[in-house]
């Protein structure tokens, strides 16, 4: 009899195969295949992905895919792809930093190969946020060597900087007919301190500091202003008090009848946790692990909720007049899990659907995604 992970990995060879025979469109063009461009003054859609965290064993999977020489890492996401083309923009979120020579060490994600980048834009990523409790775990170099190899992809990105000039400046990311400000920031480096004279080198939260970013972005054109949060405790499933004060804090605040911040989505926790509509804007408190290795909770144990998170996607549309709010039409979720034997993302209604024994991890994930009311204010399961 099949185990539970073989029959994960024969769901997953179909969805590979079935992609493969069908590829997704680019999201950069307008459209999706077979459908004639929508008219300008349609809204957009956003979606965010949870934590990359490539550890050696995902790492080596990469190797193997490419052969042996170098690192492919657009297999291990191949699985997010169709989601993720097809939004107007794409973001994720980069737990780790690019070594040197494309060095990775240890079991965790201290530093991985800079070809994630390479893999991120072929996904359809359009940006991701770089800050982290490991932004600093190979100090400025690692900061500058990831945002080149982002640059040198295509790949935007908001909160980790080489230049003061650029810890300073706004993110702006074009969304079908709307410009989207990218900001993001992280409670803390890992205990590592700030490079000497670069206190500008990665974003920390500060309420006073994001609001003024989140108004700056306004002024700079943005039409709709995201902002991503490395915080929370980890592995705890509810929202930490601090989380619950900062998203009260930030939602809460308005330039002229309008918020300041239009979406947050949050990282760290490496658990699932729940969205909920606070001040009338969207919270994500977690979306979790998009690709891990074995994951280890805090009392030492194997956790596969470590290899569990949803993908959060928001429908925007037009203002009804000029300098208005640009309002989350639809709110969804979608359950993903990582196969850390097969080195995939797996997205679990499609697994269920080959006959996958994942119900219950879909289960448990939707439970949390909807435990803080998020049903009631509108958050629905997404279709694929």
């Amino acid at each position: 009899m099949l185990d539970r992970r073989h029959l994960v990995a024969l769901a997953l060879t179909a969805l590979l195969a079935s992609a493969a025979a069908c590829q997704a469109h680019d999201h950069r063009s307008a459209g999706r295949p077979g459908r004639a461009a929508p008219p300008a003054a349609r809204g957009f859609t956003l979606v965010a992905s949870g934590d990359l965290r490539p550890h050696a064993t995902v790492v080596d999977r990469a190797r193997f895919d490419a052969g042996g020489a170098g690192y492919d890492f657009r297999p291990v996401l191949e699985g997010a792809k169709s989601v993720v083309s097809a939004a107007d923009l794409a973001l994720c979120h980069l737990d780790t930093v690019f070594g040197a020579n494309g060095d990775h060490t240890g079991p965790t994600a201290a530093t991985s190969p800079p070809e994630i980048a390479e893999a991120l834009a072929a996904t359809g990523y359009d940006g991701c946020s770089t800050a982290s409790g490991h932004s600093l775990d190979d100090g400025a170099a690692g900061v500058g060597r990831t945002l080149d190899a982002l640059d040198a992809a295509g790949v935007r990105h908001a909160g980790t900087a080489r230049t003061e000039a650029e810890g300073n400046s706004v993110t702006l990311l074009r969304a079908g007919p709307a410009n989207v400000a990218h900001l993001a920031y992280t409670y803390d480096t890992g205990g590592r301190p700030l490079p000497q004279g670069q206190p500008w080198s990665v974003g920390l939260v500060d309420p006073n500091r994001i609001l003024a970013d989140a108004k700056a972005a306004r002024k700079a054109g943005a039409d709709v202003v995201v902002v991503s949060l490395h915080w929370g405790t980890e592995w705890q499933e509810a929202p930490d008090d601090r989380q619950l004060a900062l998203a009260r804090a930030l939602t809460a605040s308005r330039t002229g009848g309008r918020p300041d911040i239009d979406l947050i989505v949050g990282a760290r926790a490496h658990v699932p946790q729940p969205y909920e509509k606070v001040n009338d804007t969207w919270v994500v408190y977690g979306l979790g692990d998009q690709i891990a290795g074995e994951m280890f909770n805090g009392q030492g144990l194997q956790d596969a909720r470590g290899t569990q998170s949803t993908v959060a996607r928001f429908t925007f549309s037009r203002p009804a007049r000029p300098g208005g709010r640009w309002e989350v039409r639809k709110a969804e979720f979608l359950p993903q899990s990582f196969d850390i034997d097969a080195g995939r993302v797996v997205d679990l209604d499609r697994a269920l659907a080959q006959g996958a024994e994942v119900g219950g991890v879909r289960d448990r994930i939707r439970n949390v995604t909807l435990s803080r009311g998020a049903g009631a204010a509108g958050l629905v399961e997404g279709e694929r």
